[in-house]
């Protein structure tokens, strides 16, 4: 299923700190792996473990300390600022707790907005928006404004603005913290969908069991480190949750009452 002669993302012995000189905080220390075309990833770790940053690192928005990161054979540590925009809107799709839409926008045009900033033409644009908006069902409410609508529907409106350019890795960090239950099942039955159907390369960044245990792979950090890695493999979701919280338990991390 997955090639494993050239993965996708490649993250090489990475480290960040944080801090001056004689007060240095080490918040990722060689951290090492891969992801393949088509995987849905999750990073797990207690508070402070170092799972936002590593995001955050992947995602160009912040830099490495050491080690190398390449995507798609590129190498994003070299990447000088001038080219940094660009490479976020043809290689990455962004999810966020907080949705960061623009309110002054409708749903429609704030999933159509790279697409317009790209220069795509606007025919072309309305039939992307519509094919997507139709499988995240949010057809019917893509005339209405963020603040019209619920928070499930934003955070569908912000993952299509994040697949609709079709990146090579869609990054999404807490993406269900803003939700409330049946809202976050939708939105990972959507993610979960996107990658199994569509191919898509998904790493996600969670707290929570449930929504990892949508994913077929976990990471869990600590201490700036790898400390385990659990396989979804063939097992049902049920039993890959309790896997989960096994792991949790010993981690120290967020575990369910």
């Amino acid at each position: 299923m997955f090639n494993r002669e050239k993965p996708l993302l490649h993250v090489e012995h990475i480290k960040k700190y944080y801090g001056s000189p004689g007060a240095v905080t080490k918040a990722l220390d060689e951290v090492s792996f891969d992801v393949q075309t088509g995987e849905f990833i999750s990073i797990m770790g207690a508070s402070g473990s170092g799972k936002t940053t590593l995001l955050n690192c992947i995602s160009t928005i912040d830099t490495v300390s050491s080690g190398h990161i390449l995507l798609d054979g590129q190498d994003i540590t070299a990447i000088t600022e001038k080219k940094i925009a660009a490479f976020r809107r043809d290689y990455l799709g962004f999810v966020f707790q907080d949705f960061n839409l623009l309110d002054t926008l409708t749903l429609e045009e704030n999933i159509a907005l790279p697409l317009t900033i790209s220069g795509m033409p606007a025919k072309e644009i309305d039939r992307r928006v519509h094919r997507i908006a139709d499988k995240l069902h949010i057809s019917d409410a893509l005339q209405k404004f963020p603040t019209q609508v619920s928070g499930g529907q934003k955070q569908r409106c912000a993952f299509a603005r994040a697949v609709i350019c079709d990146p090579k890795l869609i990054m999404a960090d807490e993406p269900t913290g803003a939700l409330d239950s049946h809202s976050s099942r939708v939105l990972l039955e959507v993610m979960s969908d996107f990658n199994q159907e569509m191919g898509a390369t998904i790493l996600m960044v969670t707290h929570d069991a449930f929504s990892a245990s949508y994913a077929g792979r976990i990471l869990f950090l600590k201490d700036g480190r790898i400390f385990n890695e659990v396989i979804k493999g063939e097992k049902s979701r049920s039993t890959f949750y309790h896997e989960i919280l096994d792991v949790l338990s010993l981690l120290g991390g967020d575990v369910p009452c």
